[in-house]
């Protein structure tokens, strides 16, 4: 059996999926199972979900192993998304616009999408490890996923973990920014991903089905992310 467009359009919207949605994507293609037409049925389903005023974003992140091959490598319209085939599907489509940024750039297609992705090379807003001059701020005010979480969007998990939850930076780029207001030579701690992905799961405050064969998470990021700084700044110890 291969599941179809009008199969997984059903499921990403029994999952919780709505009309008008903003959602930013973690994927892992192979865990859908056999798929008829393959990533661009699954892309063509997720349209489908949220409707022509929908927007989709997908991160198509630059993650060689260093700081000087992801510089070097970097040219926001040819390189590579390294972080899935979905992904990488996703940023060649016609029609897809893309963020300036030569690590953490994030791709967009939908309503407003050129929009929503620009300004990435702006200096407003949190600072960042990821930080590296002529690119903006990694996390900061005009990036694409600090403008999803402050629009009110939802992070849709496809068969993958929170190893994966590139939110967890926004936490502690907000946790980090917090800390240097009182002491200017705080250093950033990196965040226990699956321990705070095993407490976010402990809420209930998402929902859990089915697409194809994947396991698959949909919540609300400005949730998850409040949720998981407050836990942060009120018990840090297990989380570091």
């Amino acid at each position: 059996m291969h599941y179809t467009h009008k199969k997984l359009t059903q499921d990403f919207t029994n999952l919780g999926i709505e009309k008008g949605d903003t959602l930013f994507i973690h994927s892992s293609f192979k865990s859908l199972g056999p798929v008829e037409g393959g990533a661009g049925t699954v892309i063509a389903a997720l349209g489908e979900a949220v409707g022509q005023d929908g927007l989709i974003l997908m991160p198509s992140f630059n993650l060689r192993p260093s700081r000087e091959e992801r510089v070097a490598s970097w040219d926001v319209a040819t390189t590579p998304s390294t972080v899935g085939w979905l992904t990488e599907f996703f940023r060649e489509m016609p029609g897809t616009y893309r963020s300036d940024h030569y690590s953490h750039a994030v791709a967009a297609r939908g309503k407003n999408a050129a929009a929503f992705v620009a300004d990435h090379l702006s200096q407003e807003g949190y600072q960042s490890p990821w930080d590296h001059h002529p690119w903006g701020k990694t996390y900061g005010t005009h990036s694409p996923m600090f403008r999803a979480y402050k629009a009110g969007g939802k992070l849709l998990m496809i068969g993958v973990d929170y190893e994966t939850s590139t939110y967890i930076h926004v936490v502690e780029v907000i946790h980090w920014n917090k800390r240097l207001t009182d002491d200017s030579q705080a250093s950033f701690i990196g965040l226990n991903r699956p321990a705070l992905g095993a407490f976010w799961d402990a809420r209930d405050q998402l929902r859990r089905d089915k697409v194809g064969d994947s396991d698959c998470r949909l919540f609300h990021i400005k949730t998850y992310v409040d949720t998981l700084l407050a836990e942060v700044e009120r018990n840090p110890e297990p989380y570091q």
